[in-house]
Formats: structure tokens, C-alpha cells, sequence
């Protein structure tokens, strides 16, 4: 084995937790080696967040031109996908060039490695032929990959993920998307907007299925009355593909086809090949295990997608900071996720932070709910068109307090922010209820929730059973 280089800081994987790990220990003067096989920034800025939010966003401007009519005139809207993919290669991406990202890492004093990186033994790191020896430790933040189900034929197939989707330069003529959660439910509906033709397939009962079941039916509802078919409960038994045709076998015999074919079944952490073993962890995981330091072992931290807490960049960023101040020996809290916050970027958005109603009678709470459902609010019924959405609240009724929020509308990830503070600072319901909620908002649906949460009576039952 070659002579380890002596470094303080070793980081394998530069999405935007890595990335912010090794950048601010570099600005804080740590001799830091960050290790990168792919893109420096990671999945967000070059096929996740930023560019498919772009598409949301053209997606909705169609959405609110053909929603024109009954509020405010005419409209005719003639869909172009030529400036969104433009806008995508241009200003998101650079045509996925980040020299931009690595000079901005090795400018804070940092050193690039583009290879991938292996653990070989505790504070060791393979990486491009070279060994460094982490006098401070190591940090593993190499995120996820898409998960692709174990369906006959699939992986014969020229399938999209959703970096073949963020990178088309038109739309499909039309589009079947395996898998009903966030990232597929976002896809479906901007390339229905664009005029493909969408065939939404989930295996789980409902849209969502990670979410609370009302959300799940009312995005069903708004996507088929875009023009999107939606099937639940249909699991796929095989897939075939010639020419320009993918059919999609279901069981019970019923097929779909259409041109493209988009798997949008989750994430995975893929641990193999990081050397774990070398270090007395488990390769074959499905997470990398690590305490509420992000320790997985000694001088060995986790951060982002790989410790299984959620495949969020703000999660990443959140343990990166954690993280940053455990190697500088700065003081802070441990990592709390009772208030992690997420958002699926439909229209309308679904904000959820928290436990939904299922995840808290698992954990054996007592709980009460309460529901409200847009347009209950003034904005709600002024908002007119596009305008669907609730409120739910969960609530510990032992402890007074709200565990969970889902937050459905036209801001339904805006909205959620202050059901998020609640359950964080575990503010008691009783003082929310007396709170001033601001007319006309779509936030005073959190109020109307809050009185059918009086109105409700407690279960008699204290767990799923």
C-alpha cells in the first residue's frame, strides 16, 4: 500500500452536505481532501432541487395562464418545453459542468480528488491511487441512487430515472410513471402540463404513500382532472420495450403503454464498496447507523442522505453543520428530527413536517387530529381556480402538544412553517388556539384544524394495533 498523506479532514461524497463539511473546514484553515466520482454538488443543483423546480415553476405558469379564464378574461396558452430545458442547461447546470462548484471548494484552500473513495481502515481513505490518513477523522456523505424495483424485464430496458427526465430537451409524447411519491408525482405533472400523455402507477393504495392519506387523495383528484390517469393498488408483474414503445404489464392482466418509461420508486443508500468493514460497520446496511453526533464510529461521521434520516438537502445541511462543529470541538445541540420538514412540489404543494397520523399511533401516542380543507380560508375562496388543499394536525393529547402537520394548497410549503416552529418548540395547543392568525391568509387554515381538533373526541385505541 502506498504512503498515506497526512491530512486532517478526509470527505467521500461532495453533494451539498459534503460539500459544505470540506468547505467550511477548509475556510477554517484544516488541511481538507474532498472526495468526488461524479458532479460537486451532488444530485440537488444538477438533476433534483434546482432544475426540477425550474420545470415545476414553467409548469405552473401554464397552469395559472389556463386558469385565466373566470377570473380574469382570456388566454391561450401554447406550451414551449424549449426554454425550460434551455434555462435548465444554462443557468441551473452548466451543461452539468461543475467547475464552477470545484473551484469554489479548492478557492476555500480545499483538495479535490475526482475519483471514489474507500475506507482502509479507521482515519484511512483510498481514493485515485493515493491514501490519506485523517488526523481528525473522516466523513461519509455519499447520498443516494435511485431505487429500481426487482420487476421482470426492467432492467432489460431503457428506462428513465429522474436525471434522464431533468435532462430531456422536449417532453415525451407520452409517459408512464412508476411510482406515486414525491419525485414522480413532481414529473408527472409538469410533463402533463407540457402535453404528454401521463400514466401515474403505484403500487401502495395511495398517492404518497410515506404521507397522510388525504393529502395522497386529493393530488389523485387534481391530477386527474389535468388529464393524468392514476392507478393504485396496480403493482407491475413486467416490463417490455421495442421500438419506440414500453408496455407496462400489471397484475391482473391489464398494460399500459407509452413512449417513455420513468421509475420513480425511491431512493437507496448504497454502502458496498465504501470499505466499511475495514472500520467494523456493516456494508450491507441500508443506512450508516450514526448517533445523535453523527457518529457512526470514532472519527467517522455521517451526514445526508447515507444516515437514512431523510433524502432532503436541508437534512444534509443540517448534519453538515452539526458535523462542522463536532471536528472543530465547537459547542451545540445534538441532531433533533422531531420537526424534519418536507415538501412535495405539485400543485398544490404538500408541506408535512413531523409524524404523520399513522407514524404516531405506531409509536403508541395518544392522539387527536384535526382536518380542515381549503377553501376554508378567505384566501382560499378568493384564490378561486387551483385553490384545493387542507390542513391536518396531529396531537399528543398526553402532552398538549402537536407532533405532526400536513399543509396542502397553493403555498402549502410556506404554509407548514409555522405548524414546524410549533412542533419544534412544542408549543402548547391551547396557546396556538389563542394565536392571531392574519386575514385573509391561507395560514388561518391552521386555526380552522385547530378547532376541529377541539371538536374531535380522543380514540379509545393507543396504537395501530
Amino acid at each position: 500500500m502506498a504512503e498515506a498523506e497526512q491530512v486532517d479532514v478526509v470527505v467521500i461524497g461532495m453533494g451539498p452536505g459534503g460539500e459544505h463539511v470540506a468547505g467550511t473546514l477548509a475556510e477554517a484553515g484544516l488541511s481538507v481532501v474532498g472526495v468526488e466520482a461524479e458532479l460537486v454538488g451532488g444530485e440537488c443543483p444538477y438533476w433534483g432541487c434546482v432544475p426540477s423546480k425550474m420545470m415545476i415553476r414553467a409548469g405552473n405558469a401554464l397552469a395559472e395562464a389556463r386558469r385565466v379564464p373566470g377570473l380574469a378574461g382570456t388566454a391561450e396558452v401554447a406550451p414551449d418545453y424549449s426554454p425550460v430545458a434551455r434555462r435548465i442547461r444554462d443557468e441551473a447546470t452548466d451543461d452539468w459542468n461543475d467547475q464552477v462548484a470545484a473551484d469554489r471548494f479548492t478557492g476555500k484552500g480545499g483538495r479535490l480528488v475526482r475519483a471514489r473513495g474507500k475506507l482502509a481502515g479507521p482515519g484511512r481513505v483510498e481514493a485515485g491511487g493515493e491514501v490519506f490518513a485523517a488526523r481528525r477523522g473522516v466523513v461519509i456523505a455519499t447520498g443516494t441512487k435511485p431505487s429500481v424495483p426487482p420487476v421482470p424485464g426492467l432492467a432489460d430496458v431503457p428506462y428513465w430515472t429522474n436525471r434522464d427526465a431533468v435532462a430531456a430537451k422536449e417532453p415525451p409524447r407520452s409517459l408512464i410513471v412508476l411510482g406515486g411519491g414525491a419525485i414522480g408525482l413532481e414529473l408527472a405533472q409538469v410533463f402533463a402540463r407540457f402535453g404528454t400523455r401521463v400514466e401515474v402507477v403505484e403500487a401502495m393504495d395511495g398517492l404518497l404513500p410515506a404521507e397522510e392519506p388525504e393529502a395522497g387523495e386529493l393530488l389523485a383528484g387534481v391530477l386527474r382532472r389535468e388529464g393524468v390517469t392514476v392507478r393504485t393498488g396496480a403493482r407491475a408483474s413486467g416490463v417490455r420495450h421495442a421500438g419506440d414503445t414500453f408496455t407496462l404489464a400489471l397484475e391482473g392482466g391489464t398494460e399500459v403503454t407509452a413512449e417513455r418509461l420513468l421509475v420513480a420508486t425511491g431512493r437507496r443508500a448504497d454502502l458496498s464498496g465504501l470499505g466499511l468493514e475495514t472500520v467494523g460497520l456493516d456494508p450491507g446496511a441500508k443506512a450508516l447507523k450514526v448517533d445523535a453526533r453523527l457518529l457512526a464510529a470514532p472519527a467517522l461521521w455521517g451526514v445526508g442522505d447515507v444516515t437514512g434520516h431523510g433524502a432532503f438537502t436541508h437534512v444534509a445541511m443540517y448534519e453538515a453543520q452539526i458535523v462542522v462543529r463536532a471536528v472543530l470541538g465547537r459547542p451545540g445541540p445534538d441532531a433533533d428530527y422531531r420537526a424534519l420538514p418536507r415538501v412535495t412540489f405539485t400543485d398544490p404543494e404538500v408541506g408535512a413536517v413531523g409524524l404523520t397520523e399513522r407514524q404516531a399511533r405506531e409509536r403508541g401516542l395518544r392522539v387527536r387530529t384535526g382536518l380542515a380543507r381549503l377553501p376554508s380560508t378567505a384566501r382560499g375562496w378568493i384564490h378561486k381556480a387551483g385553490n384545493e388543499g387542507l390542513v391536518k394536525l396531529v396531537e399528543d393529547l398526553d402532552r398538549g402538544v402537536l407532533v405532526g402537520a400536513t399543509t396542502v394548497g397553493p403555498a402549502g410549503g410556506e404554509v407548514m412553517y409555522g405548524p414546524a416552529v410549533a412542533i419544534q418548540a412544542e408549543v402548547p395547543v391551547e396557546a396556538l388556539r389563542h394565536m392571531i392568525y392574519a386575514y385573509p391568509t391561507f395560514h388561518r387554515g391552521v386555526e380552522d384544524a385547530l378547532a376541529d381538533l377541539r371538536a374531535g373526541e380522543p380514540p379509545a385505541e393507543t396504537s395501530a394495533g
